[in-house]
């Protein structure tokens, strides 16, 4: 989609607050001292701005009303206390859902923006749908005594990635509004606004949960290394684009200090936002820190946010990547639910793809019709599965401390014994290899039937899975941020082990979940994670998220279809699949050649 770009800023002016011009003599002063280190334009010149006519009140405007404060005491951000307040415009009608606008800061910011004039006016001439405004104040934890301080939540909710504050207004605040207004539920009708710190709660917000907030209003952004804030360039080029518009709003004398430069980081926001194919509009000026200049363009943004209401905001799609897997119209679809957890997608020669249940130790068998069957009734643990190229299923079967197969009849033969297992790959030569993290190591066995430790150390070892040409054997480390790389030799031992797939991860524990793996025949490691699933180059670097499916843990990736170019991804409870532009190598086909990697 088209990014636009207009200067609303006016340049500082040297004038007196007389409307006199300073005497010469006193700007050079000025001059001089801006030459001297440390001392910004921003500092010695005040940032005036025109009063936009929408943000005053106008004759034959009906006027919406705010009320509050409310006091919440939330269980999300436990032993915090906050005040939150609700603009109700004057066309509001129980009987039809409204839009809704939740503000960071609370009221403070809500009037420094003028925003309830604003909202009266906008309403009344059709430029933004009838909207509820929630303003919301950061959570403080009471001191406990007269002679402590209070714990400050701003940053700590504001500043932080992960969706602790969308899960805090998704099932706290809105609900509690709820309660007396009749609020939409639809995406399309929500939008969050906030400065600084606020400003980036509200991009997470929208980030995390795009099913529930699309629009965005950002202004002095704080995008720079205070909670990992740092870090949304880089993911917003590589995760597959989100249905989310964002207005960013900053100036060239924005805070420059520990955390960053405020200025740059949002120039970087706005690069990465229209790389990746977002809707996207930024209004750059002069000004500082400050809420000056998003005062004088507030009509403006809002008017731009809810542009062409009701039309749907969608996801955009980017023309520059590197790698380039998604096929248009082609998302996810639900292949089977209803499960407990699903694990070990396999697909076989034929097709057909396998999965179990862990907890209720099934096997089910996806036919290529999409026929959903039992295979096996009683697998006791049943989790990782494997076909090998004597076309039979290997499965770690977890209660019974074994690794058995199954014939196409379900006939099963057991293969080793006494082995604490959780996933497992069997290469054409029929070598294999499984990780057992209860004991931190990794194992090579045969389908003859021997086995031995070829590593430890591992934090949690889980996927595994050879590359395409099936000389290097890559092992997630669910723990760990890492994906571990080794030389496959001929007896089946290990070498070299590395630090090989640098993978990202959420701020939720500092793990990145990565799980099951799977390859393409160029050369490409898909792993599922925490984040999504993420796709490196042969060289370990992660090129793209494919965003999550369903809201539960990713365990495992699989390729299948007729030309085992569909992503088949387990996901809590249930199955997911996608055709992308890709054909998986399959560890139980022939080794294949990848092209030679772009350094």
């Amino acid at each position: 989609m088209r990014a636009e770009s207009v200067s609303l800023d006016r340049a500082p002016s040297l004038n007196s607050p007389s409307g006199n011009h300073l005497p010469m003599t006193r700007i050079k002063t000025l001059l001089a001292l801006c030459l001297l280190p440390g001392v910004a334009v921003s500092a010695l010149a005040e940032e005036t701005y025109p009063v936009h006519p929408d943000s005053v009140a106008q004759e034959g405007v009906p006027r919406g009303k705010v009320e509050g404060p409310f006091k919440w005491r939330s269980e999300i951000y436990p032993g915090t206390v906050r005040d939150y307040w609700v603009y109700v415009p004057a066309q509001y009608d129980a009987a039809k859902p409204a839009c809704v606008l939740a503000v960071q800061d609370g009221l403070n910011r809500a009037r420094g923006w003028k925003l309830p004039t604003v909202m009266d006016n906008l309403i009344h001439a059709g430029d933004m749908p009838v909207t509820i405004g929630i303003f919301i104040s950061p959570g403080v934890v009471p001191a406990p005594n007269e002679d402590a301080q209070p714990r400050f939540n701003r940053s700590f909710e504001y500043d932080a990635m992960g969706d602790r504050y969308a899960r805090f207004l998704v099932d706290e605040i809105l609900p509690a509004v709820s309660k007396s207004y009749n609020l939409s539920d639809n995406p399309n009708d929500r939008a969050i606004a906030g400065a600084s710190s606020g400003a980036i709660c509200a991009f997470t917000v929208a980030w995390e949960r795009p099913d529930q907030f699309r629009r965005v209003l950002s202004t002095i952004g704080t995008y720079v290394g205070l909670r990992g804030g740092n870090e949304y360039p880089t993911l917003i080029r590589k995760t597959e684009p989100k249905p989310i518009r964002v207005f960013l709003q900053d100036g060239s004398s924005d805070l420059d200090i520990y955390g960053g430069s405020w200025w740059v980081a949002n120039q970087d926001m706005l690069a990465a936002l229209k790389f990746a194919g977002y809707d996207v509009h930024h209004v750059w000026g002069k000004g500082g820190h400050n809420g000056k200049h998003s005062t004088a363009i507030m009509p403006d943004a809002l008017r731009w946010l809810w542009r062409d209401y009701p039309e749907p905001i969608t996801a955009g799609h980017s023309e520059r990547r590197r790698t380039d897997l998604l096929i248009d119209g082609q998302e996810w679809e639900l292949v089977s639910e209803g499960h407990r957890f699903t694990e070990g997608p396999a697909v076989s020669p034929a097709g057909d793809l396998f999965f179990t249940d862990v907890p209720n130790g099934k096997i089910h068998k996806v036919s290529a019709d999409g026929t959903v069957s039992t295979f096996v009734e009683d697998s006791p643990g049943a989790n990782g599965l494997a076909f090998g190229p004597d076309g039979r299923l290997y499965c770690c079967q977890g209660k019974t401390k074994r690794i058995v197969r199954y014939d196409a009849e379900a006939n099963e033969e057991v293969v080793l014994e006494d082995v604490t297992t959780n996933d497992l790959t069997v290469l054409h030569n029929g070598q294999g290899y499984f990780t057992d993290p209860r004991n931190n190591q990794l194992w090579h066995f045969t389908t003859a039937g021997e086995k031995s430790v070829v590593d430890k150390g591992i934090e949690f070892p889980n996927g595994v899975v050879p590359s395409a040409d099936q000389t290097l054997l890559w092992v997630a480390d669910t723990r760990g941020r890492f994906v571990y790389s080794y030389q496959i030799q001929p007896d089946g031992k290990l070498l070299y082990k590395q630090e090989y797939g640098h993978l990202h991860r959420t701020d939720a524990t500092g793990q990145s979940g990565a799980d099951g793996m799977v390859v393409d025949t160029e050369g490409r490691l898909y792993v599922t994670s925490r984040m999504g699933l993420q796709v490196l180059d042969q060289l370990g670097r992660v090129h793209f998220i494919i965003s999550k499916p369903y809201d539960g843990w990713l365990s495992n990736v699989t390729f299948g279809g007729p030309d085992f170019d569909t992503l088949y991804v387990t996901c809590g409870d249930r199955v997911y699949r996608r055709k992308i532009n890709a054909t998986g190598a399959m560890p139980w086909q022939p080794p294949v050649t990848p092209p030679k990697p772009r350094l």
